[in-house]
């Protein structure tokens, strides 16, 4: 491994050093010496720790990755401050405390929504020497990258990936936040069922429109995983699926082809981009299914209610973010200060699931009091992370790599805004079903 192999040649360096008589304070200051009446490993100081970001910073999806670069910047800014009014782990004082205060420095690369510029920029952060990356967004991108970083034996902590692919892969490596796509299309079935049982929804056909890309066409795989496994069981029919290419300009032939389904719950894998066009479009052709519910994706950034105003009403999707619930969250009500300062814009799901795969990686490397990439990731898989950021408050990672305490609940967009509307437990108001007839509105 590659983190190993550079401290058996510090160690060459340091004996070689000791026989030319070289003096303690000539030493590297970032080298690692046994404490031998604790028995525990001494971290002399390192002034900086680094950690790589990979994300889309130009084309498509940029507009996302420049407001998840500021979530990642605002958990620098927390871990490097000192916030000891913000009650989040390595807030309290600057730096890693464990690691001399070292400060935490996030180097940022772009992959530009390409697969294979995510694998060779995370490749070259590694060259660099970064102790773990954290990224891509686009789980055609963290695929490889990952790949990458399993290659080397470097700790990578996805945020908001959600292909449940990526946690099915056998890596030693990689961990993820977000909820996969396996775990969020149960959720909007139950979501269902919820609003059948309880608002007379009468909901049974569902249809699938997808990104043809890692992220879109797992989602529809695991609908029909579902509906085969169970939901089929439970009275729903999958009726279709409309798949569509990344670089779509026009979506008239998909909507038509959605429209023809005639489902009575749409359920989207889409990017902003995409999920913007769709919805202008359902209210030009006066498509108004049930329900319509997204993936993590575009319909979470903010700028899906920016983008169509009132139009944007009543769609709902899983998150993990909700701006009405920060009134009884005063963390997160703080981290959303920061973040809109940059942004001029609430967090989002994405957003917030980004600002956490910081959070973790810098506490595990302030745990481990080490930048071996083994060391880091015996910390990432053993240890209960306090995150009162989260409805759920804490993150935990099962043997694949996976979150298994549920970070985001179902929301709906409401005059505007995000309000969390299952479960129960942590809503702030009713849903609204049916979705209004255009006409109706």
């Amino acid at each position: 491994m590659k983190s190993k192999l550079v401290f058996l040649l510090v160690g060459i360096m340091l004996a070689t050093a000791f026989f030319s008589g070289c003096t303690p304070a000539e030493q590297p200051a970032d080298i690692e010496e046994p404490d031998t009446e604790e028995g525990v490993e001494k971290v002399e100081s390192i002034e900086t720790v680094k950690i790589g970001a990979i994300l889309p910073l130009t084309g498509s999806a940029a507009a996302t990755g420049v407001k998840l670069q500021a979530a990642m910047e605002v958990a620098q800014e927390i871990i490097n401050g000192e916030h000891p009014e913000i009650a989040v782990p390595l807030a309290k004082e600057a730096g890693l405390p464990n690691l001399g205060n070292a400060k935490l420095e996030i180097v940022f690369a772009d992959h530009q929504g390409n697969p294979e510029m995510a694998k060779s920029e995370a490749e070259r952060l590694i060259d660099e020497g970064v102790a773990g990356l954290v990224g891509c967004y686009h789980s055609s991108a963290t695929k490889p990258a990952s790949q990458a970083a399993e290659q080397y034996g470097v700790p990578f902590v996805a945020g908001s990936s959600s292909s449940a692919a990526l946690t099915e892969r056998g890596l030693n490596y990689f961990v993820r936040v977000a909820p996969n796509d396996d775990i969020e299309t149960a959720m909007f079935f139950d979501y269902l069922i919820y609003l059948n049982e309880n608002y007379d929804a009468d909901i049974k056909t569902v249809a699938v429109a997808y990104v043809d890309n890692e992220f879109g066409v797992h989602a529809k795989d695991m609908v029909e995983k579902w509906v085969e496994e169970k939901y089929g069981g439970l009275g729903f029919e999958l009726v279709g699926t409309v798949g569509y290419a990344a670089d779509v300009t026009n979506v008239d032939t998909e909507v038509q082809q959605i429209s023809s389904l005639k489902a009575d719950a749409v359920f989207h894998a889409s990017y902003i981009a995409d999920i913007t066009m769709f919805v202008n479009k359902y209210k030009e052709f006066g498509i108004a299914p049930k329900a319509v519910l997204n993936y993590c994706g575009g319909f979470q950034d903010t700028q899906f209610v920016v983008n169509l105003g009132n139009d944007g009403d009543y769609f709902a999707g899983g998150a993990a973010f909700s701006a009405e619930k920060l009134a009884d969250m005063p963390e997160l009500a703080a981290i959303n200060e920061m973040y809109k300062a940059k942004t001029n814009a609430d967090l989002d799901g994405p957003a917030l699931e980004e600002f956490s795969s910081v959070l973790v990686l810098a506490e595990a490397i302030n745990i481990a009091k080490s930048l071996d990439g083994d060391a880091i990731m015996d910390v990432i898989k053993s240890t209960t992370f306090d995150a009162p950021y989260y409805a759920a408050g804490a993150i935990r990672f099962d043997d694949s790599g996976q979150n298994e305490i549920l970070a985001s609940y179902m929301v709906q967009t409401q005059d505007g805004k995000y309000q969390a509307v299952y479960p129960v437990d942590t809503a702030t108001a009713e849903p609204a079903v049916p979705i209004p007839a255009w006409d109706g509105r």
